[in-house]
């Protein structure tokens, strides 16, 4: 049987103070109840109110920090809220996941299981926010209000497309994060050929406050001129030692043309 004062602190006191943070700026929430003190570029993301967005941004610029602060401010202001986090692995999913059972814990509630999915966090006004595995079979059967992908650059495209349903009945919001990986794939083809309806954000190593100009050079020494654009400019570049560029292939296709058939 539980303490009064156990019972407080883990149910009444935190439903409390969710029903009063509903309608709580979410720059707001994060600062005051994640622990999470987002920079000026994370909290114009945080507040956009778009239902697409693509986050094409240096490594360690904070994104999956910035994804997990969305995920808990979702479930914790909007109750019955189903946050689902797509990524290359369950491994990755679940690192997502950690950030966010800490900022859950700063809030003063325990993190739970909802009792089906492993990488997962319940609340008690029945938002959870669950991690999916990597695999395309094993993904279906959600819906979600809420969908992430993190790392999307090194997601299938198989994977990407059978997620997508999840909103279809919602009308819900995608974010998708990603350093770039190459000219291919759909967080490629988002940010490059994405309409309007997408709101992209670059988010260079060179424009972050956290990153030192003297950890760039070494970087820039140590990876060369194809792969640092690629982790710290968010360029889309090819490999090396590619005989042509992906991007002039593809606006090569004629999609009118039909093959021709010799049978």
């Amino acid at each position: 049987m539980l303490g009064v004062r156990q019972f407080l602190s883990e149910y009444i006191r935190p439903a409390l103070r969710l029903e009063s943070a509903a309608e709580v700026d979410p720059v707001e929430f994060a600062r005051t109840r994640l622990g999470f003190e987002p920079d000026e570029r994370q909290a114009a993301v945080m507040r956009s109110q778009t239902k697409r967005g693509i986050l094409n941004c240096s490594r360690q610029w904070g994104k999956s920090t910035v994804a997990a602060a969305m995920a808990v401010h979702r479930a914790a202001t909007r109750p019955g809220s189903e946050v689902m986090v797509g990524s290359p692995s369950g491994r990755q999913s679940g690192e997502l996941l950690r950030k966010a059972e800490k900022m859950v814990r700063r809030m003063g509630m325990r993190v739970e299981r909802d009792g089906t999915n492993e990488i997962s966090i319940q609340f008690k006004n029945g938002s959870r926010i669950v991690g999916l595995p990597g695999k395309e079979g094993r993904i279906r059967g959600f819906s979600a209000s809420l969908l992430l992908f993190d790392e999307a650059a090194y997601m299938e495209d198989e994977t990407y497309e059978s997620l997508r349903p999840l909103i279809a009945t919602t009308e819900g919001d995608i974010w998708m994060m990603s350093t770039p990986n190459g000219r291919k794939g759909f967080f490629h083809r988002t940010w490059e050929f994405g309409g309007s309806e997408w709101l992209k954000v670059r988010g260079p190593g060179t424009e972050c406050a956290r990153i030192s100009e003297k950890f760039l050079e070494e970087e820039r020494a140590t990876l060369g001129p194809v792969k640092f654009p690629q982790e710290y400019l968010c360029e889309f570049t090819e490999a090396e030692g590619a005989m042509f560029d992906r991007v002039v292939i593809e606006r090569a296709l004629d999609k009118s043309v039909k093959a021709l058939d010799l049978a």
